[in-house]
């Protein structure tokens, strides 16, 4: 229920309910012990992730010390992947609309986040870009949790493009809303390749609290990882290889990065690549590095009804000695390998999320690739939470 790392005296008060324990006739507390368990208990971070995915904004709260006790996710395979990782954090698979605020977790949270479903604001899918669209109203239930618990703090996570909905109009009641129960706000559009991620991955994060704390986000960090720093010591492969693992490379060289990536795993897994079908592979023969479908001859592009269709990252092949575009559908958009004439592989894609090895995916290819896409890159979430947790301290 609970993850491994929590503190040895956290858990001890969890186990025997902290509120009650002075009540308790067979076990003895010193009033020092038992003032030191409320004083711990009160300054951890418990977070309580809604539509959480794959996991990566929980993965990056891990990682900078919060405990997350519970998710909720109305996506099957995400939320296998999600307990397969987290076995002791409670994963609920429902449709959060029909879920009671209170009475369903273990503990309550003193910090809410997640991102609720995109599909209403991304400009990657302009048609359901409007009110209509029933995914947008599950805004609302991010907010009724916030005002179910009334955490210290939140974090909310979407698409750049909610700030241009509705002419600027959505993202404001958003901000209302949060105001509205008392929480102090700060909001920012930042780029993942600024915070230690292998990528140019633009995302809206809206973190606000009520103990009256001016939050800051992270600074810009300088370095940038490329695509190659960040995926070249991992196996080669062919177009449609499904091998689960194998050995790394054999580079005696590593990157920071890698060695981060690396750090609790001695080889490579999930090693999956879609298989395509020889006139693609054709196809990505005449595409240079950072070049598109625009490099591909006219007389191998003829299933195309309108080649006018066809977006700037359809055909992509990633620059090597730069952070990489977006990974979000890259199996739908056809992302190249820098070098080799085959799509990404799993873990590939999964190291330019910033997921490190040791992290598993469930579910069939098609749905770990469309988890690996729609997830918050754990590193620049990890950062942020550490901002959050260091302000919260004061």
């Amino acid at each position: 229920m609970y993850n491994a790392q929590v503190n040895p005296q956290t858990k001890f008060a969890k186990e025997y309910n902290l509120a009650n324990l002075w009540r308790r006739k067979d076990i003895v507390v010193s009033p020092n012990r038992l003032f030191l368990l409320f004083f711990t208990n009160m300054n951890k971070l418990y977070g309580l992730d809604l539509f959480s995915g794959a996991g990566g904004l929980s993965l990056g709260a891990i990682n900078a010390g919060v405990e997350v006790i519970c998710a909720i996710d109305n996506d099957k395979y995400s939320s296998l992947t999600f307990k397969f990782n987290h076995p002791e954090s409670k994963v609920i698979n429902d449709d959060i609309r029909k879920i009671a605020a209170n009475g369903i977790l273990p503990q309550v949270p003193n910090i809410i986040f997640g991102g609720p479903p995109c599909q209403g604001f991304s400009f990657s899918n302009k048609l359901s870009r409007n009110t209509d669209n029933d995914k947008n109203s599950l805004f609302e239930e991010f907010v009724r949790f916030v005002t179910a618990y009334k955490p210290r703090w939140f974090l909310l996570e979407n698409v750049e493009g909610i700030t241009e909905f509705n002419s600027g109009k959505t993202i404001q009641i958003i901000r209302n809303e949060f105001i509205k129960l008392g929480y102090k706000i700060t909001d920012k559009i930042l780029t993942a390749s600024d915070y230690g991620v292998p990528q140019n991955r633009n995302r809206y994060f809206l973190v606000g609290n009520n103990i009256d704390v001016e939050f800051t986000f992270p600074d810009k960090e300088e370095k940038k990882v490329s695509v190659w720093d960040a995926i070249s010591d991992l196996p080669k492969l062919t177009n449609g290889d499904k091998l689960y693992e194998l050995e790394y490379n054999g580079s005696s060289f590593l990157t920071e990065y890698q060695k981060l990536m690396r750090r609790n795993s001695k080889k490579s897994l999930q090693n999956f690549v879609s298989e395509n079908q020889d006139y693609i592979i054709e196809r990505y023969r005449h595409i240079k590095q950072g070049e598109n479908w625009k490099s591909i001859p006219p007389e191998l592009m003829n299933n195309y009804a309108n080649l006018k269709n066809c977006h700037s990252g359809i055909y992509k092949r990633l620059i090597a000695d730069k952070p990489s575009i977006v990974i979000s559908n890259y199996r739908k958009n056809m992302l190249i390998h820098p070098f080799e004439n085959r799509g990404l592989s799993v873990r590939e894609a999964a190291r330019l999320q910033s997921f490190p090895d040791d992290f598993l995916f469930q579910g069939t290819l098609w749905y770990i690739q469309q988890q690996i896409g729609n997830a918050v890159p754990p590193v620049l979430a990890e950062k942020i939470f550490k901002r959050i947790i260091e302000l919260d301290k004061k």
